[in-house]
């Protein structure tokens, strides 16, 4: 990277299996030009670098060279054009992950391609298809895949998760299929002619307009546009072509009684009858029996909240377990799902828990605690109190009822004990917890209707918080944690109570609307700082852009930390929130 400066900014991962005191050399255009001791940082400015300059660790190897522009683009192939129900619509790049698709140790692209006239489980209305892209950091398109008519376009619709299942050493992608999708191969998965897009619906007539109803009431148009019936699938694909490798039946079904429920039974069973509660997906990736990852992949959270773990192994997918809110004895799990979730092993047994939110479900698919705050938009899981073992959680809460008006609040991961909360009277939309300010211990954390930032204890640090409540990102030199909301990245000034920026990229835009996010953020390239992916205005290219800034931090990268590596798995899962390590990475 070109540094401030002057110069180029060089960095390189240091990865878990490095021996202790590992050594480098820097080697420039072949030649060495620094020697890196056992306790310096995968970081180096070398001042008289060039735009021309390639940089390596080995003296054969052909290198890496400086990023010109100050980011890597990689050239994406734009969807065409297309119409649904006589409206127009074109594609947006969108959410992105990673996994090493081939096995040659690097990590390529997985690219998700939004219609612009994706829908909110919320609102009726045709949408577009969703289409999954795969990329080499070169820009060579791999593969596409389209998922299809009866797969609903929105941002609570489709989560793709990427990660090596079978333990091969190359990544697969599993996400919820249907009739008509249609694999990177070509090939169609289930009925291709299948078509099961709701165009009338179950209705009664209005005595005084003449108008069609719904049984409660909502007009026939409410259902326009939504998949509610048909089969749905859970399908693993092969991460080098796209190639459809096993699929099961997604469980569960929107209806026990089979794929194609009435209006009444969708109600009864799920809330409504519309498909805003039964529609909505959260899925990640756990360990479950400490040693090989499971798919988790779930169903509603604002009544009746399931999740089903999947094991993918020797070609074939099977069910570990699945965990159901609306079964005897579970009743205190309903209605506590989040808009995301979060993995971690919080009873340090070695296997993975999950966290939908206000819940947890263990290793074994029981439910290990429910705090009964109920839904939120937003939590943060990792070491947040260094002065405490274990793990603590950071969420908001938007029902006041179950929550008992508290509008965020820090819990015990292990227990769900809240540990302290702040009062609120409404939804609290947004929340985070990060260290920014190094005169306290532990993360800082701070939600959107609040006018206060708290410490880790829940005391008020004078001077109010930063203006949004989005992502962090570990950008400059230092442990701290730099704010990144949108594409703007800035650094709290705990004196001043301000933010200084220090990256606004121009030409190029956040995605999800009012959420802001980044296609990805995730360390993957350089030294353990993140990467910040955003794509072009146009969405002809995504763009990474990595710290210019030197560090004198020597620390592992951070996709070898579980909890980090786990959440870069699920960071596109509906609301997109930012990974965190198990460990406290903040000021010392």
């Amino acid at each position: 990277m070109p540094a401030a400066g002057g110069g180029n900014h060089v960095s390189w991962r240091l990865l878990a299996t490095d021996r202790k005191g590992a050594r480098f050399t820097l080697y420039r255009d072949g030649k060495p030009i620094a020697k890196i001791a056992g306790n310096q940082a995968a970081s180096y400015l070398d001042p008289t670098g060039t735009p021309t300059s390639r940089y390596a660790l080995a003296a054969r190897d052909p290198g890496a060279s400086a990023w010109a522009n100050g980011y890597l683009p990689i050239p994406l192939d734009k969807p065409a054009d297309g119409r649904a129900d006589g409206e127009a619509y074109s594609y947006t790049a969108n959410d992105a992950s990673v996994g090493d698709l081939d096995g040659d140790g690097r990590y390529e692209l997985i690219v998700k391609w939004y219609p612009t006239i994706a829908k909110d489980n919320a609102f009726s209305g045709y949408t577009g298809a969703t289409l999954i892209d795969a990329y080499t950091l070169e820009g060579k398109k791999l593969w596409r895949i389209n998922l299809g008519p009866n797969i609903r376009s929105g941002a609570h619709y489709t989560q793709f998760m990427v990660y090596d299942l079978d333990g091969d050493g190359k990544a697969e992608i599993a996400m919820k299929t249907a009739d008509g999708t249609v694999d990177g191969t070509n090939r169609m998965i289930g009925d291709p002619h299948g078509s099961w897009v709701s165009r009338e619906g179950e209705v009664d007539i209005d005595d005084r307009t003449g108008a069609k109803l719904l049984p409660d009431g909502r007009k026939v148009s409410e259902l326009k546009g939504r998949v509610l019936k048909g089969p749905e699938y859970l399908t693993v694909f092969d991460g080098a072509t796209g190639r459809a490798l096993a699929s099961a039946p997604y469980a569960p079904s929107r209806d026990p009684s089979g794929n194609n429920p009435s209006y009444d039974q969708m109600k009864a069973t799920w809330g409504d009858g519309y498909g805003n509660r039964s529609e909505r997906y959260l899925a990640g990736v756990a360990y479950l029996d400490g040693h090989r990852p499971s798919l988790v992949f779930g169903r509603g959270y604002y009544a009746r909240s399931t999740v089903a773990a999947w094991d993918y192994r020797n070609g074939k997918l099977n069910m570990r377990w699945l965990f159901d809110s609306a079964m005897p004895g579970n009743e205190k799990f309903g209605g506590q799902g989040n808009h995301q979730l979060s993995v971690a092993d919080v009873d340090g047994d070695g296997r993975d828990e999950v966290f939908y939110g206000s819940m947890v479900i263990d290793d074994n698919g029981k439910g290990l605690w429910s705090s009964g705050l109920g839904h939120g938009d937003a939590m943060h899981l990792s070491d947040l109190d260094p002065t405490r073992p274990g793990l603590e959680k950071f969420g908001v809460h938007e029902n006041m009822r179950m929550s008992g008006n508290r509008g965020a609040g820090l819990l015990d991961a292990k227990t769900g004990a809240i540990l302290w909360s702040t009062p609120a009277d409404k939804d609290t939309g947004r929340g985070i917890a990060i260290d920014i300010d190094p005169r306290h211990p532990g993360a800082e954390a701070w939600a959107s209707n609040s006018r206060e930032l708290y410490d880790v204890k829940g005391n008020v640090i004078p001077g109010g918080h930063p203006r949004a409540a989005n992502f962090g990102i570990w950008w400059d030199g230092d442990r701290l944690r730099e704010l990144l909301d949108g594409k703007k990245i800035t650094k709290w000034d705990w004196n001043t109570a301000t933010e200084q920026v220090l990256l606004d990229p121009p030409g190029v835009v956040s995605n999800n609307g009012t959420k802001a996010n980044p296609s990805l953020s995730a360390d993957i390239l350089g030294d353990w700082r993140e990467e910040l992916f955003v794509p072009s205005e146009d969405s002809r290219e995504l763009r990474i852009y990595a710290t210019p800034i030197p560090t004198g931090e020597r620390i592992v990268t951070l996709m070898h930390d579980p909890v980090y590596r786990l959440g870069v798995a699920w960071q596109n899962t509906a609301y997109n929130q930012p990974p965190h390590t198990s460990y406290f990475l903040g000021a010392k």
